[in-house]
């Protein structure tokens, strides 16, 4: 199985300011491989991007990445409160 969390974290790392805060959380459930994302609450907006196509592109590629079985990934971008 690729190595998604290597993935998601070579793509946000050089979007925030504060890279040290990143967290990812993984839940791993019947239909879908939830990624978390934790940031820092003023790095969301940069990740997130303008009407959310920065965001869109990430998901796009971490969808594309297959995974065990008939499971889908998932990313949920969250701010690290």
């Amino acid at each position: 199985m690729p190595n998604i969390e290597d993935l998601l974290l070579s793509i946000v790392k050089p979007l925030v300011m504060h890279p040290e805060t990143i967290r990812i959380q993984i839940e791993d459930g019947d239909e879908f491989l939830e990624y978390h994302l934790y940031l820092d609450p003023s790095d969301v907006g940069r990740v997130i991007g303008k009407n959310g196509r920065i965001a869109n592109a990430i998901r796009t590629i971490l969808y594309s990445v297959r995974v065990e079985g008939h499971r889908r990934v998932r990313l949920i971008i969250e701010d690290g409160k």
